[in-house]
């Protein structure tokens, strides 16, 4: 009998795609000679926004600034831990910018901010897990800012070394479902890292390559709704056997700047 799963309402951060665009190679998903088409980007995003709207979530918006089209990857843009804001530090000049940009909106939210002198890129490589945060490095987020977030919001955090560059983040090799449950794809990681997963987490949901290759682990989850990419079948068909409730939400536009529908939302948590 499939565990029977609880929703608990969010408070997420996002930014509207208007000047999404795929304007140089960070990734590997960004190739500029694809086109992109911004109004499609929209219309996806607009759609997982509703979304939370209708499961009960609230959602705040951060302004998009011209300039910056990757800015609609709010994950990226700080985390969160007990109110306490510790901000990014881009390792891409393109981005750099973004990360005064969310430090200032949390601070003008009224939210006690930390200004990181580390690299790291946020949510996108640091994802809380009930008391336990986990922090990638490996390709974005440097390993002494494991220590400065851990200093800055007072909870254990645990290092990932990520060695796959598809998966240049930890959020796209690693879904948080609940407080004490996880999906994750073991082969982005070292071994080290795959041992204390395995060691934390005997029963967590092992993704295939199929379902990681297009970011199928890049999603949301409430504890019980879990957003994610409708390509990720085998995923969507595991999560149903757990008792969540998988819902697709096409971000295909997104994807081609290298993210899903977990690095368009930043969890507020205040």
């Amino acid at each position: 009998m499939p565990v029977t799963r609880d929703a608990r309402p969010r408070r997420y951060l996002m930014c509207p795609p208007t000047y999404f665009t795929v304007a140089y190679e960070i990734n590997p998903w960004m190739h500029q000679d694809v086109p992109t088409d911004t109004e499609l980007a929209v219309r996806q995003w607009e759609e997982l926004k509703k979304t939370y709207d209708e499961l009960g979530h609230e959602v705040e918006l951060i302004e998009p600034i011209p300039g910056l089209p990757d800015m609609v990857y709010a994950a990226n843009g700080a985390v969160m831990g007990d109110g306490v804001v510790y901000s990014a530090k881009f390792t891409y000049p393109q981005r750099q910018p973004e990360g005064p940009a969310y430090e200032k909106w949390f601070a003008d939210a009224g939210f006690p901010t930390v200004t990181a002198t580390e690299i790291n890129e946020g949510e996108g490589d640091i994802l809380t897990v009930g008391e336990l945060v986990f922090a990638g490095t490996g390709f974005r987020t440097s390993l002494a800012s494991h220590l400065e977030l851990q200093e800055a919001i007072g909870k254990p955090v645990i290092s990932m070394h990520l060695v796959d560059p598809r998966f240049y983040h930890l959020d796209t090799a690693m879904m948080v479902l609940s407080d004490d449950d996880i999906a994750y794809y073991p082969e982005a990681f070292s071994d080290g890292s795959r041992r204390v997963l395995e060691r934390l987490f005997p029963d967590a949901l092992i993704a295939t390559e199929a379902d990681a290759e297009v970011l199928g682990l890049n999603g949301v989850s409430d504890g019980k709704n879990v957003i994610h990419n409708p390509r990720a079948t085998a995923l969507a068909a595991a999560l149903a056997e757990r008792g969540y409730n998988p819902i697709g939400i096409d971000t295909s536009e997104l994807l081609k700047g290298g993210g899903g529908a977990k690095c368009c939302t930043l969890e507020i948590r205040a």
